[in-house]
């Protein structure tokens, strides 16, 4: 391994962790050549053991022989970058989260269609663009029955470094893609969907001839504006959250987790 002490904020190839934007690292135009940021090493580890490739670790010098050993045990071929806590801080702009960072490669996403052939349930995401809440949507998402997320172009990165982090590594667990066709072509691939909004004809969320459905689509928006009327308009049901004391609504990730949990597919 090559543990490379840097004492310059423009060490080559620190630029990774520092000068790169998230748009920079996502690469657009060639997603398989695209880099993203894994924080923790809890989170790091996730990333491995899902196959991911790692490229380069950013790491405080305490943390070599530390929490990251086993980590640089599995990466034996990259460089490890280490400094002092405060000139790390400097570089990335934020303190690192368990001192340890891991610079990965992307993958080519896999298709609509892939997501969906082997799915009963799917989440749609419709512009949520808060890295806080997509990171909680996907951990709710891998930990209650969600197959597969399915998220509109306006919404954020999943692996967004933050995403990433407060997803604890969920993003690694469950297939996601992009979906840019109409949300009625679900129905092409067996899926009734079910818009969650408060409307008149909203039906309370523990309705029994949702959650009987076998195929079903949960289409969640920002707790701001809500989904467009058009998406609403188009779902084959639209539900809602039962509030009490006033409350009209809750956190699009709170509301997430409640979904999945009531929507999911009964085992007989």
């Amino acid at each position: 391994m090559a543990i490379i002490e840097i004492s310059s904020l423009q060490h080559p190839g620190v630029e990774l962790f520092g000068t790169l934007t998230e748009a920079q690292l996502r690469n657009r135009l060639e997603p398989d050549k695209g880099i993203f940021i894994a924080e923790s090493p809890k989170v790091i580890r996730v990333a491995l053991t899902a196959g991911y490739e790692p490229v380069a670790l950013l790491c405080e010098q305490r943390h070599i022989d530390g929490d990251a050993a086993d980590i640089i045990a599995q990466c034996p071929h990259i460089p490890v970058y280490t400094g002092d806590r405060e000139l790390l801080a400097q570089l990335t702009g934020y303190t690192l989260t368990r001192g340890v960072l891991c610079a990965m490669r992307r993958r080519l996403l896999p298709t609509v269609e892939e997501v969906c052939r082997p799915s009963s349930r799917v989440v749609v995401i419709k512009g949520v663009v808060d890295t806080t809440n997509i990171g909680a949507i996907f951990r709710s998402a891998a930990a209650l029955g969600i197959d597969g997320v399915l998220l509109t172009p306006d919404s954020c990165d999943p692996l967004n470094r933050r995403a990433v982090r407060v997803s604890m590594g969920s993003v690694f667990l469950i297939p996601w893609t992009w979906i840019t066709e109409p949300l009625t072509d679900l129905h092409n691939y067996g899926f009734r969907t079910v818009a969650m909004a408060l409307t008149d004809r909203s039906l309370p969320i523990d309705a029994p001839i949702i959650a009987s459905e076998p195929r079903l689509a949960i289409i969640m928006g920002t707790e701001g504006d809500g989904l467009p009327h058009s998406i609403i308009a188009e779902a084959d049901y639209v539900a809602r959250i039962p509030m009490a004391h006033g409350v009209d609504s809750l956190n699009v990730a709170a509301a997430s987790a409640v979904a999945f949990w009531e929507l999911r597919q009964r085992k007989e």
